[in-house]
């Protein structure tokens, strides 16, 4: 599919949040291309961390793409950055173990984005977090919102 036929290059912006390090945890992503736009936010109300919700934001928005296309991926997360574009090769080719020889954390996510991005042509972009960037601060505010949706379901549920 041309960048033309699908209305340009696909802007992702992807955020995750936790309240604790362990605990409640929310992912937000803002997709823009052509003139539209799409939100999409989800959580988990039982302990995650702020390092799987960085990784599920960038996945949920890969997986929400509904052709291959070219996408430029914006995220604050070091973490995702430097593992999908460096570590990741190394972990697979070790059988999903560091070079310390321990089990990679986060081995069923990093393997689901790793899917994710096979079907589209991915460029990786860091972008500072809490900077004033305005589509990674829609992508915070939009994991805050997954995080707070994800709480009230499970006091409702409760």
């Amino acid at each position: 599919m041309t960048e033309a036929a699908t209305g340009g290059i696909v802007e992702i912006w992807t955020d995750g949040a936790c309240c604790g390090n362990p605990g409640p945890g929310g992912w937000g992503a803002l997709l823009r291309w052509g003139g539209h736009e799409r939100e999409l936010c989800g959580g988990e109300a039982s302990p995650t961390t702020n390092n799987r919700m960085e990784l599920t934001a960038a996945i949920r928005a890969l997986e929400s793409l509904t052709r291959p296309v070219t996408v430029r991926l914006h995220t604050d997360s070091t973490y995702v950055r430097n593992g999908i574009t460096g570590w990741l090769a190394g972990w697979r080719r070790n059988g999903w173990l560091t070079a310390a020889k321990q089990p990679v954390k986060n081995a069923d996510l990093w393997q689901r984005l790793e899917a994710a991005c096979a079907r589209h042509e991915v460029t990786w972009l860091w972008v500072k977090g809490h900077s004033g960037h305005p589509e990674n601060d829609r992508a915070d505010a939009l994991a805050n919102r997954g995080m707070a949706e994800a709480r009230a379901a499970a006091v409702t549920a409760g």
